[in-house]
């Protein structure tokens, strides 16, 4: 089959194609049409030459490239082409090697149709919005987070001091950050021990649920073993860098965690480095939505008003992604149809740079079905941590009242001296 076999835009997809939508900037000399031949070809079943086995079977097996609207292109693939609950495989396909190609000057895959054959070959979420809600029987606010900092240098029992007054300052999680595993000065095994033996003191003192997202990456077999461990401490969670354990550790350990019944936390790191440009690579979208397949319970999606480059229209498409049941075609968000199906919602997470200041805006974009997460925010109050926490607590309860944070802020000391320092503002 030549390239251009693989565009046809009289064909009419099925509800149990894949439909991808990619954005082309051809090569100097390749026409737009050559160039969307050329992805549908090396995404599915074409090379750079005639082969042998050019039969009506393989023919049929073939990508269409079937709605050309320059520079996006949306391509239907026949899911006899994917294994039945291989992410990997997937992704290898449409999302492998069309990246390097030299007739493309620019590709980026933006978003994803599932069909339901692709969708019910995944387990999805355990707990979900709902579960996680249930566990720390919040039911009616946000749900808060804090990594204690600096996210690595903290000793084991400097960590212990610190989460101790996140949790009594009112914050729901303590959270590790990214980059702490088990490092010499901070041992995986010892915090464990100390971190779940604090949280139950901590529940007794309070008469509230807390919770500690434990940060498992590693070689996979460590990362289960450890997993274990949290359980037989009586963890609920446990924190996974996705996208550095790489997509088959994630779809394995979800499995694993049938039994073991842990939610997911889902950090981001990594994503960056081929997200960010508009222009080539995968969206921010498609990760999400790989994880809410797999079966995270919470991913971070960005901002807006935080440190980290968040668009609106990307964090709102993101939103739709974790907690819409279907979704229809937008054209604003770039978002093909979607339908979940058994798979449920996924709590979206709103971090960095955030302080009690941005409260009110970042509800205002999320609603409460979020977990905010409250970093610097919090350790960088200037009465500490403990005051830190109690002005989250105070600006959340008054957004929800719909009450100024200027206003709440007159009987609330820690949220006052939190607007004094931050006022409003958005972090660089």
């Amino acid at each position: 089959m030549k390239y251009i076999d693989f565009v046809d835009t009289s064909y009419r997809p099925i509800r149990d194609d894949l439909i991808a939508l990619f954005r082309i900037e051809p090569a100097k000399g390749i026409s737009f049409e050559e160039a969307a031949g050329r992805v549908a070809s090396e995404s599915s079943n074409g090379t750079w030459t005639e082969v042998v086995f050019d039969t009506p079977w393989i023919r049929s097996l073939a990508a269409k490239a079937y709605r050309l609207q320059p520079p996006w292109v949306e391509i239907a693939y026949p899911t006899e082409l994917f294994e039945d609950g291989n992410m990997s495989q997937i992704l290898s396909s449409i999302a492998g090697n069309i990246f390097g190609m030299k007739a493309v000057r620019r590709l980026r895959l933006e978003d994803v149709y599932w069909p339901p054959k692709i969708v019910d070959g995944f387990r999805g979420p355990i707990y979900g919005i709902d579960g996680v809600r249930d566990i720390l029987k919040i039911y009616d606010r946000p749900i808060t987070a804090t990594v204690p900092k600096p996210k690595v240098g903290l000793r084991t029992d400097e960590y212990i001091e610190v989460a101790g007054d996140i949790w009594r300052s009112g914050i729901d999680l303590v959270k590790d950050d990214e980059n702490l595993t088990s490092q010499s000065f901070i041992k995986f095994t010892e915090r464990t021990a100390k971190m779940f033996r604090l949280r139950d003191k901590v529940e007794k003192e309070t008469g509230e649920r807390k919770g500690y997202l434990i940060n498992i990456t590693a070689p996979y077999n460590e990362m289960l073993k450890r997993a274990k461990l949290v359980k037989d401490y009586g963890g609920e969670f446990v924190m996974i860098d996705i996208l550095t354990v790489g997509w088959s550790a994630l779809q394995a350990f979800r499995e694993e965690n049938e039994e073991l019944r842990l939610a997911i936390h889902a950090h981001r790191a990594f994503h960056a480095a081929f997200t960010r440009d508009r222009r080539h690579g995968m969206s921010m979208k498609l990760v999400a939505e790989t994880a809410r397949l797999i079966g995270v319970d919470h991913i971070h999606v960005g901002t807006v008003v935080g440190k980290l480059e968040s668009p609106l229209r990307d964090v709102l498409a993101l939103i739709k992604i974790c907690r819409d049941n279907k979704t229809a075609p937008s054209g604003r968000y770039r978002l093909l149809p979607k339908d979940w199906r058994h798979i449920k919602p996924v709590i979206p997470v709103s971090s960095g740079g955030v302080h009690p200041g941005l409260i009110p805006r970042i509800l205002s974009i999320f609603g409460k079905d979020v977990l905010i997460q409250v970093g610097g925010g919090v350790l960088g109050h200037p009465d500490g941590p403990m005051a830190g926490g109690k002005a989250v607590r105070k600006a959340i309860e008054a957004t929800l009242k719909g009450v100024p944070l200027e206003e709440a802020a007159e009987e609330c000391k820690e949220l006052r001296r939190a607007l004094e320092k931050w006022g409003y503002e958005t972090p660089i």
